[in-house]
């Protein structure tokens, strides 16, 4: 991939001033959005629901998968999308995800791509695994795998590292660096050969993540908008996710790092957190958005992060340092939502939807262990639900193939049953 160098020397060089973020907390509002339980919606849950099934069936509607992490956080040497998840079945984050991706297809008669991007770290892996288990069952032709960008590194007086004597120390250039890459990738023009004018975008560490949900996807279309973010309500001020929120009538986010103590804490007249809506790396767009913004990308600007690099010095000898010694430059997507035109947020329950799995099981939150009682606790809901008796201390888990809903249980004629051991359900 070539470097451009005048790029990199207008980033080192560049004095891009910090936000000042207390003053933009202070004038944020909520974001205009759908909730749960909204008494007086825009547009109900039922109509979204039926917008976005009709844009399903009419093969409009594609899907981007971010996967370019690796799962060194969770111990993990490998892809973050080979790892196994599964609570009985032991099945990887990428073959959960892809096969709801088949499931949905297969409910609205419709071909679905999936427009995967990997890491320049993952993506020779990620090659080999999606081959070896022929991509989960989806066909060549509708599985694209695409590598994200990088960015030079650069040490803290702004000159360029080495990797070796005839390498650079490169870094891939964050989840932002997608538009990009889809452009140059082809996986666009792909998209838009196929009549698709709407994207899906998703974390492959969220092995609750509505694919495609019909719902989401309808409040998009009927809101008019051009980038849509799925959302949950916070559950206390101070909670490490990104604060969705309006400012000056444009949608953005502020970084949970960014957000004053005081801004965080104020409540409205209900009692409810007046900053409320946690972001979840979900989002939707439209095709011709994301053109805009390829043709148009100072909507992405790069952020400098302060990060440790190992490097070759001078001498020949690798220095690995045991503090940040290097700056490098990323993008993040969800910079793009006050360039966005009728941007929304749309609220889910984190219940149904959002399982992230970032840290080791010794960790508190984001764990393994957690998102895997999570998903039994939603797929015994469901069996429940459907008629069917599902004692608390034996797991269950249930293949999106299998059912993706309690609606789904009942068709199977799950009535009555008894799940007394671990049980798979799958085809």
């Amino acid at each position: 991939e070539a470097i451009d160098f005048a790029e990199l020397a207008g980033l080192v060089h560049g004095h891009d001033e910090a936000p000042d973020w207390p003053a933009l907390a202070a004038r944020a509002t909520s974001p205009p959005a759908f909730r749960l339980n909204d008494e007086q919606p825009r547009f109900s849950a039922d109509e979204a629901r039926e917008a976005g099934e009709a844009a399903l069936r009419a093969g409009r509607v594609g899907m981007i998968l971010v996967a370019g992490g690796q799962g060194t956080r969770l111990g993990f040497e490998h892809p973050k999308s080979m790892f196994a998840i599964g609570p009985v079945s032991g099945a990887s984050l990428l073959q959960i995800l892809t096969e709801r991706l088949r499931a949905i297809g297969r409910r609205y008669g419709a071909t679905i791509p999936m427009y995967m991007m990997t890491s320049p770290a993952t993506h020779a892996e990620t090659v080999a695994f999606t081959d070896e288990f022929a991509r989960f069952g989806l066909p060549a032709e509708d599985f694209r795998l695409f590598c994200q960008g990088t960015m030079p590194a650069v040490d803290l007086e702004g000159r360029v590292l080495l990797a070796e004597r005839d390498s650079l120390a490169i870094a891939p250039n964050g989840h932002g660096g997608m538009v990009e890459a889809l452009g140059r990738s082809r996986c666009l023009a792909d998209a838009q050969s196929r009549g698709i004018d709407i994207l899906f975008y998703g974390q492959v560490d969220n092995p609750l993540l509505q694919v495609c949900d019909p719902t989401l996807i309808g409040y998009h279309l009927l809101a008019r908008s051009e980038m849509t973010t799925q959302v949950v309500e916070k559950r206390y001020p101070l909670e490490r996710v990104g604060n969705v929120v309006e400012i000056d009538g444009r949608v953005q986010i502020i970084e949970y790092s960014d957000l004053p103590n005081e801004a965080a804490e104020l409540r409205g007249e209900t009692g409810r957190l007046k900053l409320w809506a946690g972001n979840l790396a979900v989002h939707v767009f439209d095709v011709p958005f994301l053109e805009r913004v390829i043709e148009h990308p100072e909507s992405l600007p790069f952020h400098r992060a302060r990060k440790k690099t190992p490097y070759l010095a001078a001498d020949g000898t690798r220095v690995e340092p045991n503090e940040p010694n290097s700056i490098k430059f990323e993008r993040f997507i969800f910079d793009l939502l006050p360039a966005a035109n009728h941007a929304i947020v749309v609220e889910v329950d984190p219940a149904e939807a959002f399982a992230p799995v970032k840290n080791a099981n010794d960790a508190e939150t984001d764990t393994p262990r957690i998102a895997q009682a999570m998903m039994v606790a939603l797929h015994r809901r469901w069996l429940r639900e459907a008629g069917a008796e599902a004692p608390n201390d034996v797991p269950v888990e249930i293949s999106p193939l299998w059912a993706l809903d309690a609606e789904d249980c009942r068709r199977r004629g799950v009535a009555g049953t008894k799940f007394d051991e671990p049980t798979y359900l799958h085809e």
